[in-house]
């Protein structure tokens, strides 16, 4: 004898649910394929992160052309936690300056997707590496510039320096050798710290990690440049 199958209020319920789970699951994918396509369309310029909102403590579903050095199963940013709490939060947050890890500057934009019930299940974000643009920002300076008299002459010796001034130097002396400061060879890189010390840059008290930064080495290796 057959049971006739289960019906009701609670049935209706939970096959609403997993069709809504089905379909939140639907356009996250969807969403997964847009990150791939925008990451590759920019190699080595632009980082596409999507965020699953559904999981903050493993929210990273796709890091296309990774550049913050994050792994897929990382936790959810304080945009993203933001968006939970809050189905108002902004859809978008566009062109705010961030950092990488390392502290290269970025200019980022986070979009917030939402299902059909008005919920923010998931975040794409687009982190754009500011720093691979200074030197073809510096060379189309150099390339206006009509008064090239003092050019040539270095930079007088200031005690007083930070961590901007530093990092402007390193990537205008990188630009001159055509790269930024993280793909010159290693006989440009100790090249490089040697006219910085030359220059007193390492009167610095943390010039030397800075320097290991930007160049993306050890501060040891630093250290046996400038020797």
């Amino acid at each position: 004898m057959e049971h006739p199958v289960a019906s009701g209020p609670q049935h209706d319920r939970t096959g609403y649910l997993a069709a809504e789970a089905e379909a939140d699951e639907h356009l996250i994918r969807e969403a997964e394929t847009i990150t791939v396509a925008l990451g590759r369309m920019f190699p080595g310029l632009c980082e596409v992160v999507l965020h699953d909102l559904r999981d903050p403590e493993q929210a990273i579903r796709v890091i296309e052309n990774n550049l913050s050095g994050r792994e897929v199963g990382d936790s959810a940013t304080e945009l993203g936690l933001a968006r939970i709490a809050d189905p108002q939060y902004p859809s978008v947050i566009q062109n705010y300056p961030n950092r990488f890890p390392d502290g290269r500057p970025v200019k980022s934009t986070s979009i917030g997707i939402k299902n059909a019930a008005g919920e923010y299940i998931a975040a794409l974000c687009l982190n754009l590496d500011v720093s691979v643009l200074s030197p073809v920002t510096l060379a189309l300076s150099n390339l206006v510039a009509t008064d090239a008299e003092h050019r040539e002459q270095p930079l007088e010796n200031l005690r007083d320096r930070n961590a901007r001034e530093l990092r402007r130097k390193v990537e205008a002396l990188a630009a001159e050798r055509g790269a930024t400061p993280r793909s010159l060879s290693r006989q440009d890189k100790k090249a490089l710290v040697g006219q910085l010390q030359g220059e007193g840059y390492f009167d610095w008290r943390d010039a030397a990690q800075t320097i290991a930064d930007l160049l993306g080495v050890s501060r040891a290796t630093v250290y046996n440049y400038a020797k």
